[in-house]
C-alpha cells in the first residue's frame, strides 16, 4: 500500500506541475481533500486554481522530485522546484496523507534557495 501511495504523490507532482493540473486532481484527489497552504483558501478548488494559474505562468517550470519517504498513510516528498529552468528555485517538502488510495490531506513546506550558504553540505 505504501509504494501505491508512493507512486500516486509522485504522479500527482509531476502532473500538476508540468500544468496537467485537472488530470492530477481527478486520478489522485479526494472528494474530502483539505490542504493547509496559507496562501490558499482551505478548499480543494482554490488549491487547484492556483496550481493551474501557476502552471500558466510558468510554463518551463523544472520540477524534480529528489527523495520520497512513506510511512503508513503518509508520503513525504522532498524537491528542488525551479519556476524556469534559470531560475535559482525552491525547496519544496509536500506531506501528503491517503485514505483508499487517495489524497485527503496535504502539506507543503517551501525554502527559496539563496545565492550563498555558509554550509559546505548545501540546501540539498
Amino acid at each position: 500500500m505504501t509504494d501505491t501511495n508512493t507512486i500516486a504523490a509522485v504522479s500527482f507532482l509531476k502532473l500538476a506541475s508540468s500544468g496537467q493540473v485537472i488530470e492530477a486532481y481527478s486520478k489522485y484527489i479526494d472528494s474530502g481533500f483539505r490542504h493547509h497552504n496559507p496562501f490558499f483558501e482551505g478548499s480543494a478548488e482554490s488549491l487547484q486554481t492556483g496550481m493551474e494559474e501557476n502552471a500558466k505562468q510558468n510554463p518551463n517550470k523544472v520540477f524534480t522530485i529528489l527523495r520520497t519517504i512513506s510511512e503508513g498513510n503518509f508520503v513525504v516528498t522532498h524537491s528542488h522546484v525551479k519556476q524556469n529552468p534559470e531560475h535559482r528555485g525552491a525547496v519544496v517538502v509536500h506531506i501528503f496523507r491517503f485514505e483508499n488510495g487517495k489524497i485527503v490531506e496535504l502539506w507543503d513546506l517551501g525554502q527559496p534557495i539563496p545565492e550563498s550558504s555558509p554550509n559546505q553540505n548545501g540546501i540539498f
